[in-house]
């Protein structure tokens, strides 16, 4: 799957056109003039550094609100201003750098997203605050794709695997990393300091990348070659795009489609969405290539990408929110049991890298679902009130074993049969769905666990009443601990039914994730068997045979 590149329908810069030429030797490939891992590790620190922001601020909420005397409800518009520029730009990255030129716009996004973050650490209101959030996600929504086109473009075939191991590390390493570093930051320092550590990084990613990167020839000639600014196209996408991501964010906060204002967008967001797709597909020169997706290959790596993102970040909310929640641990020693996790990726990565040249890349995809889907449903047979801090790092490392196995091989997967000038779109588009499938995957946790606790606290409402002797038998027992300790009579009782209510409500929420792990497990175990349907190659060749 990484060896795809020499498989191309199109002639490589200096090769001869025409049939007449067959004795003239090929042009060599295209190299970089500085070490390409010199190259992968700026424009990786780059995305490192834009992922990181999609949730280092999650858990300075509270502080920003109260700093700058706003609601926890207002301040929630950090996030979602943030995330929906983000998701606007990120499909059309493709097209930008067509217009602009890679490298170019790889700067000004990094400029973009440098200054936008120095002003978000400044901002004296929630206003300017959510606004400097706009900009700074349209400048971040450049930097993944743009990254991993140029790891793609960097790189031989046969080394891609190690090259998108490396960018792995940011998509996935860097979320886990951000609330623990975020609260870290916020309790020792300020709010204003998660914007602030911007700085530096971004000024001196931006004067590596003027020194080392540059544009590979067939993306020098698509520069601004007679591009037109389809109007319709990006109208529709801001439109369906904004929509969507709004939704998605507010939508368990405003009941679903109980409210008029959730029910409006995903009309709104269905409409322009599927109108977008259609004028595309029809348009000359489109903002977003969907006829890309005539290749089934690529629409299946995506679709596995969109269903990655689901699982990360379902995975990455859970064990934090029911640790918080329920047992009462803070955002940092919740942080500290995802980092078992993290630290796990880091070493794994390069390993999948490495294994992507020697083994069929649908076999390790279906490996990674396979080991996702047990770790799920092992999950869902182990979570209770009692869980220990050492205990739930170890879930959480089995359940990022997979995710291993998955992110390197897909990415790979969605370039095999793309000619070299559409890296860019491709990368574009991959990181759109996966990117899209994390923000359905958090608002589809968040709407389980808040649905089936409901459920499954009616269920033993239902046998915690006085007519249950089980339930008389435990409130009379703690009443009769309550009076020793010092209580009076009436005080002791009311104090017994509060506890005993209490416990119901934990152990109706427990239940409730443990719903949501087994339905994870279920939607990993599908696609483990949708794996197969994916193409065959032929890793550590020189050229991709597929079959």
């Amino acid at each position: 799957m990484a060896n795809d590149a020499e498989d191309r329908s199109h002639p490589r810069a200096g090769d001869v056109a025409g049939g007449g030429a067959a004795s003239s030797p090929p042009a060599e490939p295209w190299r970089p003039k500085f070490n390409p891992w010199l190259i992968a590790v700026v424009v990786s620190l780059a995305a490192f550094m834009e992922v990181l922001d999609t949730s280092i601020a999650n858990v300075a909420l509270p502080y920003i609100a109260g700093s700058l005397g706003a609601s926890n409800d207002q301040s929630t518009w950090v996030l979602t201003s943030y995330l929906v520029s983000n998701a606007i730009v990120l499909p059309i990255s493709g097209w930008f750098s067509s217009v602009l030129g890679r490298k170019r716009f790889f700067m000004i996004c990094l400029t973009i997203f440098t200054f936008s973050s120095l002003l978000c650490g400044t901002a004296p209101s929630l206003a300017a605050i959510i606004l400097f959030r706009v900009l700074q996600g349209a400048g971040g929504g450049g930097l993944q794709p743009l990254a991993q086109a140029i790891l793609a473009d960097t790189f031989p075939p046969e080394k891609r695997g190690l090259a998108f191991a490396l960018y792995g590390v940011t998509a996935v390493v860097a979320p886990t990393i951000g609330p623990t570093l975020g609260g870290w930051i916020t309790d020792n320092y300020t709010w204003r300091w998660i914007f602030f550590i911007n700085l530096p990084v971004g000024i001196v990613t931006l004067f590596l990348v003027y020194r080392l990167i540059e544009d590979p020839p067939w993306v020098k000639r698509a520069k601004g070659a007679g591009i037109t600014i389809d109007y319709i196209g990006v109208a529709l996408l801001t439109l369906g795009v904004g929509a969507l991501q709004i939704m998605l964010d507010k939508g368990q906060e405003d009941d679903w489609f109980g409210s008029h204002f959730i029910l409006t967008l995903a009309i709104v967001a269905a409409v322009c969405l599927v109108s977008l797709v259609i004028w595309e597909w029809f348009h000359k020169t489109p903002i977003i290539e969907v006829q890309l997706f005539r290749n089934l290959n690529f629409l299946g790596a995506n679709v596995m990408l969109f269903m990655l993102g689901i699982m990360l970040f379902s995975s990455l909310v859970m064990m934090p929110l029911f640790l918080q929640t329920l047992l009462g641990y803070t955002s940092e020693s919740a942080g500290l049991v995802l980092s078992g996790g993290g630290l796990l990726l880091l070493f794994e990565m390069p390993i999948i890298g490495t294994l992507a040249s020697k083994i069929q890349a649908r076999y390790l995809i279906a490996f990674g679902w396979l080991a996702l889907s047990v770790a799920m449903l092992y999950s869902s047979r182990r979570l209770d009130l009692e869980i220990s801090f050492g205990f739930a790092s170890f879930l959480r490392v089995i359940q990022v074993v997979g995710l291993g196995f998955l992110f390197v091989p897909i990415n790979l997967a969605s370039y095999v049969g793309m000619p070299l000038e559409k890296s860019n779109s491709v990368a574009g588009i991959v990181n759109f769905m996966r990117n899209i499938g994390s923000s359905v995957g958090t608002s589809m946790v968040t709407t389980l666990i808040a649905r089936r606790s409901q459920v499954h606290q009616m269920y033993l409402a239902a046998h915690a009443g006085p007519g249950q002797p089980v339930f008389s038998q435990a409130v009379a027992a703690l009443t009769s601990r309550l009076f020793v300790a010092g209580f009076d009579a009436e005080l002791a009782g009311r104090k017994a039914y509060s506890l005993v209510y209490q416990s119901l409500v934990g152990q109706a929420s427990t239940l409730a994730y443990i719903d949501t792990y087994t339905i994870l497990g279920i939607g990993a175990a599908i696609m483990f068997v949708f794996s197969f349907a994916l193409r065959r190659n032929q890793p550590g060749a020189g050229r991709v045979s597929m079959e």
